[in-house]
């Protein structure tokens, strides 16, 4: 009988379409985030080829970090991750509940 078995994806649909493997992943070193390599990661967290606390272990970030990247991807897409226009994208976002 097979229990608890840890079934994942060998790859999953990156944020541009193209596929994406653990290989593909930005390195564990990482320090500099562009919106590329976050958007990745939140689409490997999301398509099941890593988990929220591997990836935390993995690239030494917080939770709240992680979460602000994963509601930035569901509200604007890749677009919302950019640092210097986070305030644009949560104002567009809360207008759009408030209307």
């Amino acid at each position: 009988m097979i229990e608890n078995q840890d079934i994942r994806p060998a790859q999953v649909i990156g944020p541009l379409g193209e596929p994406l493997t653990l290989a593909d992943l930005p390195k564990p070193s990482t320090k500099r985030w562009v919106v590329r390599r976050k958007a990745e990661v939140v689409a490997a967290v999301n398509g099941g080829l890593l988990t929220i606390d591997e990836v935390l272990e993995r690239y030494g970030l917080t939770l709240e970090e992680f979460a602000s990247w994963q509601r930035a991807v569901d509200r604007s897409g890749m677009q919302g991750l950019r640092v210097t226009r986070i305030q644009h994208y949560r104002d567009l976002y809360e207008r759009q509940f408030k209307y």
